[in-house]
C-alpha cells in the first residue's frame, strides 16, 4: 500500500467503491426487482463511473428468489468494458457455478461469530475454512482466473453472540489465507463498530495480511458508517463496499440494516480530495430510479436531500 499516491493529508488519493446493492442491498428486501430493472441499474451505475459491482449471489432460488437471475445480470455486467463483476457464493456448489459463469470475482462469507455462522451458513467457522480450501482447489483445477475473496463477517460483534474477540478474527484471517483466499475483507455486518474499534482491528489484521486485506464493509445501523470508513481509510484501505440509497443488511443479523450509502461515501471522499471516478448527478438520478423500483421501502443517506455544496459544484463545473 505504501507505493500508492496519497493526498497532502496522507490519505489514499484514489479509492474504489464497490457497489453491492444488487446483492447485499436486495437480499433483505422481500420484493423481487425485475431483471430488466437490474440491468438498467448496472448500465446506469456504469455510466456513473462505477467499475466494481457485486451483481448477485449463487444460492438456491427458494432461499433468495430476489437473486434468482444472478447469472443473467452477471452476463450483462461482463459485457461492459473495465467492469469487475463479483458474486457472493456460500459454498462449493455456488462457487463452481460462478466459475463456470466466469465471474471476475467470488466472495465467500465466513462469520467470526460461531452463532452467526450456524445461522447464516449452517456450518461452524472451521467447516467454512475447509470449504474455502475446496473452492480454491476447484478454481485452480478449472484453470479459472476468478479471484477468491473471503469476507470476514461479524468482525466487530454479533447480534446473536454478542462480543467477537479480535484475536478470533485474526486467527480466522490467518486460516482463510492459508486455505487459499486471494484477499480478505472485514465486515461490520451488524453495525456495532466505532472508529476506534476499526482502527485497532484493521491494524492487527494488516500486520498479518498486508495488502491482501484491501476491502472494508460497514453498515450504518447506528450512524457511524462514514466515520468507520474514514478510520479504515487512514490505515490505507482503498476499497469500500457500499449500497446505493443505503439499503441492505443480513437476514440473520436482527436489526442490522442499512449499508453505507454509495453516494454519501463518494461525497465524503470527494470533499477530502480523494478520487472515486463517480458522477454525483448520475448517481442521484439512479437513486431516484431505485426509489421507484423499491417504492414503499425505506432508502437512506443524506446527499440526495442536501445536494452538493456550492463550493464543490463550482469545482466540478470548472
Amino acid at each position: 500500500m505504501n507505493d500508492q499516491p496519497l493526498t497532502p493529508d496522507g490519505l489514499p488519493a484514489q479509492v474504489v467503491i464497490r457497489e453491492v446493492g444488487l446483492r447485499d442491498g436486495l437480499q433483505i428486501i422481500p420484493r423481487t426487482v425485475l431483471t430488466e430493472a437490474k440491468l438498467e441499474w448496472v448500465r446506469d451505475a456504469y455510466a456513473a463511473g462505477e467499475r466494481e459491482l457485486e451483481v448477485g449471489s449463487f444460492v438456491p432460488a427458494r432461499l433468495l428468489p430476489q437473486l434468482a437471475d444472478t447469472a443473467e445480470v452477471l452476463a450483462f455486467a461482463k459485457t461492459l468494458p473495465g467492469v469487475v463483476a463479483s458474486v457472493l457464493v456460500p459454498n462449493l456448489r455456488g462457487a463452481e457455478r460462478a466459475i463456470a459463469e466466469e465471474a471476475h470475482a467470488i466472495l465467500v462469507p465466513i462469520s467470526a461469530s460461531h452463532a452467526h455462522s450456524l445461522a447464516n451458513l449452517r456450518k461452524a467457522p472451521q467447516d467454512v475454512v475447509a470449504e474455502i480450501g475446496r473452492i480454491r482447489a476447484a478454481r485452480d483445477a478449472a484453470g479459472s482466473r476468478t479471484l477468491l475473496e473471503v469476507g470476514i463477517s461479524t468482525a466487530f460483534g454479533c447480534t446473536i453472540q454478542g462480543e467477537v474477540r479480535a484475536a478470533d478474527v485474526v486467527d480466522l484471517v490467518a486460516a482463510v489465507l492459508a486455505a487459499g483466499a486471494d484477499r480478505v475483507s472485514l465486515a461490520d455486518t451488524v453495525g456495532y463498530a466505532d472508529p476506534a474499534m476499526v482502527s485497532r482491528l484493521f491494524e492487527q489484521v494488516l500486520r498479518l495480511a498486508g495488502d491482501r486485506l484491501d476491502t472494508a464493509h460497514f453498515h450504518d445501523t447506528r450512524g457511524l458508517g462514514l466515520a468507520n470508513c474514514y478510520a479504515a481509510l487512514r490505515l490505507g484501505i482503498r476499497r469500500f463496499d457500499a449500497c446505493l440509497g443505503g439499503i441492505g443488511g443480513c437476514p440473520h443479523a436482527p436489526g442490522a440494516s442499512g449499508n453505507v450509502a454509495t453516494e454519501d461515501l463518494a461525497y465524503m471522499l470527494a470533499s477530502m480530495g480523494i478520487s472515486t471516478g463517480l458522477d454525483f448527478d448520475a448517481l442521484l438520478a439512479l437513486r431516484g430510479k431505485l426509489a421507484r423500483w423499491l417504492e414503499g421501502e425505506p432508502l437512506h443517506g443524506s446527499l440526495w436531500r442536501a445536494g452538493l455544496p456550492k463550493t464543490m459544484r463550482e469545482e466540478v463545473a470548472a
